[in-house]
């Protein structure tokens, strides 16, 4: 039997490798989608060595229309999981901004998420099996620093949940992943400090298995470890005004967008 695949983006370091290494640990075989193409052979290779994994190499930029069409295309050949990990921040303020840089973070963080999920599921659904997980983060939940950034987030969380309504009772489960701060490259390549105590901090093992855990017991939006729970079930006990006023205290001088 031909082992079930599982197409990743971003999967070159972070949460995406994350996944990507749990993936090949279950028995899938990848499909592995980046800007950068010596990092995917990297892990690819690692990855065959480690645990006999097939990967497909795909170097895309999905900021640009013909990279998520080219990851849409294998897309539509079938796959068992998509997980949508690529997105990024930025360091700045808004009105500052380079506006061609603040459309190359929505096409990552919305447009590839909302082409590529299109591209998957008619192929699952006619196999009656298959899995989405977006990432998203806390930041989509809570009114944050980061307008655009947070404004994405919310926009997957949103989206997923849709879907995952629509798609009840077909086999194929969509699912928002909700991770807050997550040692990564993350920060370092927005060009943003890492502002909070060790005790906010996750890593990304424990993002992954913690996902998939409730990918497996159906949940839809998935938040990963205690105290991001409790901040975000507190945050839905509070008027809104409140938590703006607690996410600027926390968030001044972040300088994000």
């Amino acid at each position: 039997m031909p082992r079930p695949v599982a197409l990743i983006t971003g999967p070159t370091s972070g949460i995406g490798a994350g996944f990507a290494r749990r993936y090949a640990a279950d028995g899938y075989d990848l499909a592995l989608v980046a800007r950068d193409t010596e990092r995917l052979r990297g892990l690819a290779d690692t990855l065959y060595q480690n645990h006999g994994t097939n990967s497909e190499v795909l170097t895309a930029d999905l900021a640009d229309a013909d990279g998520r069409a080219a990851a849409a295309e294998r897309l539509s050949k079938g796959v068992r999981v998509l997980v949508n990990n690529a997105g990024f921040g930025t360091s700045g303020e808004f009105w500052t901004t380079d506006p061609a840089v603040l459309q190359a973070q929505l096409d990552v963080n919305v447009t590839a998420v909302m082409h590529l999920t299109r591209a998957a599921l008619p192929p699952m659904l006619g196999a009656g099996i298959g899995t989405v997980i977006n990432v998203a983060s806390v930041a989509g939940l809570l009114p944050g620093r980061g307008s655009t950034y947070s404004a994405s987030k919310a926009w997957v969380v949103s989206f997923s949940e849709g879907l995952a309504n629509g798609l009840s009772g077909t086999g194929v489960g969509v699912h928002a992943l909700c991770p807050g701060f997550v040692h990564t490259e993350f920060h370092e390549r927005a060009g943003m400090e890492k502002p909070m105590p060790e005790f906010w901090w996750l890593h990304v093992e424990d993002v992954v298995d913690d996902c998939l855990a409730d990918v497996a017991k159906g949940k839809v939006v998935i938040i990963p470890a205690l105290q991001y729970k409790t901040l975000t079930t507190a945050s839905r006990l509070v008027p809104r005004n409140l938590v703006r006023l607690m996410t600027k205290t926390v968030g001044r001088g972040r300088d994000r967008t």
